[in-house]
This record gives C-alpha cells, structure tokens and sequence, in this order.
C-alpha cells in the first residue's frame, strides 16, 4: 500500500517514461512555470509518491504546504465525489450554495482572530486572500497605505508582489501598486552583533516606527502584514514579544493586523492556525488569510475577520466568479472535520519534536548548518559556509536537494538567498517513512560537505 511504503528508486530520475513527459512539458508549457525536480507524479497516498517509472518518493514538501492532510484522503475523496454528482459550482452572487455557508461557519468557529463575532469570504489562492484582506482593511480604515517585511512572500498578483520582498518574483514586472512601504522583519540569527534577542526585538519594533516617520504616517497606513513564519523569506518565527509589540502599535493607530497565515495554517504550527499562539498571548490579529492546505489540493483560499471589519468593506469591491467554489468548500468542510477528530496538530507537535532533535544534532555535527528553527512541523534548516561567517550557503542546499530525490526524499530550498531547507513533509508521514527520511537527508548532506 503507497500510504504505508517506504522510498524505493528503481530508476534514475527522470526515468524514460518521466523524460517523455517532461519534454511534452517542454514543448507545451511556458519556460518561466519552472521544472525543479525531475518528477512526474502518477499518484499518490499519505506522503507518497509514486512516478511514472515506477519510483516510490516521500515528499517533504507537499506542494509547498499544500499537502498537509496527505494525498488523496479517503474522507476527502468522498467529499468531493458526493457533491460533484450534484453541481460543481453556483456563483454565491447569483445563486446561493450551502457549502458555501458551512464552510465560513466552521471557519468563523476555529479561526483565532479578535472578536466574538466573525465572518468569512472564500477566494481561489493565497495571493486572492492577501489581496482581497488588504483591500478589507483599506475599505474598512479608509488609509491607503500597507507595511510590509524584509523576505517577506505574498504572492504574484500585482499587489502581492509589491508585497513579496524577494523581487527575482518580480523581475520586469514594475511599475508596482504604490503605498507599500517595507521594514525590517526580526530574524534573529542574523540579528545586529553584539546585541541580545531581547534587544534585537526592540530595535525591529523600532523600525517599523520608523516606517511612521520616514515613509507613511500611521494615520494613513491601513493594515501591517505578515506571516507568523516566513516561508520563501527561509521559515523565520516572528518571536512572541515582537507580535505582542505589533499588536500594540496597530490598536494605537487604528491599524489592521493581517497574518498571512497561507503556509502556517491548517495544522502545520502545532495548532490549527499559528495564531492561536497570539491568541493565547492576548495578541491575535484582526484579520487572517489562509490558503495552502485548506481544501487538500483543490483551489480555495478564506480571509477572516470580525464583522464590523468584513462588512465594513463597500459593496461590490470583492468577490469572484469561482470563489467559495461548491467542490472545493465540500473538500474543505470535510478538511476541517478530519483535522479536527484525527488532531491533526498533535500530529504536527510530535513530527516537529522528531525532526528538532535530530536537526540540532546535526547542526552541532556539521560546519554547515548555521541555524534550525520553526514551529510545529514547519522547519527550517539554514545552511552556511561556516558558523562564525553565517556566509550563506545555497551551493550546498542545490547540491542535496538534487541528490535527495535520486534516493526517493523530494526536499525544496527557501530563503531570499537560497541557503534553506524547507520542512513540509504531510501531517499523516509514518513514523518509519519520517525515519527514513531523516537517514537519506543526513546520509545526502555528508556526501555533499
């Protein structure tokens, strides 16, 4: 059975079937939809793969967080297949659907945002969800203006990507969206020298008043955002106090607080959102943005918030044809019920508490790993030329990547310079598929030192 099967290359990768795919690819595709791996999924199970020749795969990336629940749940498969023989779709402005409606009332219960009461509207992504809670918060405040971080990804929409701090995503793309103005986000390994954490929280907390009286006044600044781990920015964790900070400039202000929880949400933090944190820190957000692993691999994205902010937006400024599509809000619905019963987030907890151990083993064995950090099950290993440098390291990180899926582990970079591994692995790994995984990894970075 896949779900339960260990990684098994029979073939080098790209094997010949694989090859015949991927030049199809080659021929039909556009060039800048990249090809990182030389994969061609023929189906999958648990956090399994198998290819079209025939190799097993286990995949600790899950299409970028994506995969949290697992390929092809049983429940969810169900789900699907029992509201596709009824309709695939009905536009919420012309014709009201009820999964629709289940679906924001289960998320209006769960999603840790200030309020009693909640509500929630459903795009196709997580760049739709970023943009559509920044237009929420500019409808809702009446400001014109976003602060954003260093390394910060929210997407490839126009917005999203005046946003994003990486701009390689960007490249020819320009003129952006103004009123976005960036600061520094607190990533704490690379802090100034010579100063504590402590002391490091305090000088990003200033610059972002800095932002207030260089480039926007804070009565014109309408929402901060950003994600409570940095995703392509190399899985950074804001630290608690920083948040806690944050929090307390935007109820000064009159400021929204929107956590892009894209990649942190749906169980992968240890909790169902990493703003449950916050929430018990007395520090959530006024607005969350989730997407990824909402709806176990179909299209969908939510953005939730108190009332008065949600239905303080003008009518008529958001929405879509396929938002809250009928398929994907049933995939979803049932999503939430599985995580839930099955507990997902201890889930995460335990496989977040496996990997930690064993990476900060690592990370006292070898030179090149500077730093591990994340939460939950969403972790990062940074790479280095050496300690006392912290010089970053993608040479590395390229060269593993590349030998890891020839021994059937597909491992993914991040980080603004490349120098990152990613830890994404699906929520449902076994424990001896985890196990395993830990062996090729350890065994590639050896190789490639």
């Amino acid at each position: 059975m896949l779900r339960e099967a260990l990684p098994k290359v029979v073939t080098p990768l790209p094997g010949p079937n694989a090859r015949e795919v991927l030049e199809r690819r080659a021929n039909a595709m556009p060039n800048a939809v990249k090809s990182i791996y030389p994969c061609v999924i023929k189906r999958g199970e648990g956090a399994m793969f198998e290819d079209v020749d025939g190799n097993i795969i286990l995949d600790w990336v899950g299409g970028v967080g994506v995969m949290n629940i697992g390929y092809s749940h049983p429940a969810v498969i169900e789900a699907v297949r029992e509201q596709s023989e009824k309709y695939f779709h009905s536009m919420m402005n012309i014709t009201t659907h009820e999964r629709y409606i289940e679906l924001a009332e289960k998320l209006n219960e769960i999603v840790p945002v200030r309020g009693e009461k909640k509500k929630t509207m459903l795009v196709n992504s997580g760049a739709e969800a970023i943009e559509n809670a920044v237009k929420i918060s500019k409808s809702y405040t009446g400001r014109p203006n976003v602060i954003v971080f260093s390394s910060a990804f929210h997407g490839r929409t126009m917005l999203a990507m005046a946003m994003t701090a990486k701009k390689a995503y960007a490249v020819g793309m320009g003129p952006f969206p103004d009123g976005i103005y960036r600061t520094e986000y607190p990533y704490l390994y690379r802090k100034p020298a010579g100063i504590t954490d402590a002391e490091a929280i305090k000088f990003y907390v200033n610059k972002i008043e800095q932002v207030f009286v260089e480039a926007s006044p804070a009565q014109h600044v309408a929402a901060i955002v950003f994600e409570p781990v940095q995703g392509e920015g190399g899985f950074v964790p804001a630290p608690i106090e920083w948040v806690k900070a944050v929090r307390e400039i935007c109820d000064k202000h009159g400021i929204m607080m929107v956590v892009d929880e894209v990649q942190t949400g749906w169980a992968r933090s240890g909790k169902m959102f990493a703003s449950e944190y916050y929430k018990e820190a007395g520090c959530e957000p006024d607005i969350l943005a989730t997407a990824k692993s909402i709806a176990g691999g179909l299209p969908l994205s939510a953005v939730t918030g108190r009332v008065e902010i949600i239905d303080g937006v003008t009518v008529g400024t958001i929405g879509g044809t396929f938002c809250g599509n009928a398929v994907a809000c049933a995939a979803a619905s049932k999503l939430v019920d599985v995580m839930l019963k099955e507990d997902f987030p201890a889930k995460a907890r335990k496989i977040g508490d496996t990997c930690m151990a064993k990476f900060n083993e690592w990370k006292d064995k070898y030179e090149v790993i500077g730093d591990v950090r994340g939460v939950g099950a969403m972790i990062g290993i940074e790479f280095v030329k050496d300690k006392a440098s912290k010089a970053y390291n993608a040479d590395i990180v390229n060269k593993i990547v590349d030998a890891a899926v020839q021994k059937g582990l597909l491992l993914e970079n991040s980080g603004t310079y490349g120098n990152v591994i990613r830890f994404l692995c699906p929520l449902c790994v076994t424990d001896a598929q985890l196990q395993k995984g830990l062996e090729i990894f350890e065994e590639t970075i050896k190789e490639c030192m």
